[in-house]
């Protein structure tokens, strides 16, 4: 084979490659999952099953194993720190509130989540 054909059916392939996938801090819409893992005290409930964070460009959401009580907040300019929380009230009239820090890094989106009863890490994945 000739190096002319070679050249062009490197160009031909290459012109069909899926594109590399961006950073999470220079593309972070959209949805990302992981397992929290419990750090310190009582997680059971919130390590079982997969969590979801919902990026998009006003709003996200952290959803602690995918249950009914999400977690809201906005992201910062730039994409550079994320914070959601919520505020329930239990039974007995005390707050128990529910917070949610992350960040970039690489191609996952890193953070903890943290309550009165537990402190638990993540690393999400697209």
């Amino acid at each position: 084979m000739r190096p002319a054909a070679v050249a062009l059916g490197l160009v031909g392939i290459l012109a069909f490659a899926p594109p590399a996938a961006a950073d999470a801090l220079h593309d972070p819409k959209g949805l990302w999952t992981g397992q929290l893992v419990a750090d310190k005290g009582n997680c059971t409930d919130v390590t079982r099953d997969t969590s979801t964070f919902q990026v998009g460009s006003k709003t996200l959401t952290f959803t602690p194993a995918d249950g009914s009580v999400p977690l809201r907040g906005q992201p910062e300019k730039g994409y550079a720190h994320y914070h959601a929380e919520t505020l329930l009230q239990q039974p007995s009239g005390a707050a128990f509130p529910m917070v949610f820090e992350a960040h970039p890094e690489g191609k996952t989106i890193v953070g903890v989540y943290g309550t009165p009863r537990c402190r638990a890490h993540i690393v999400l994945r697209r």
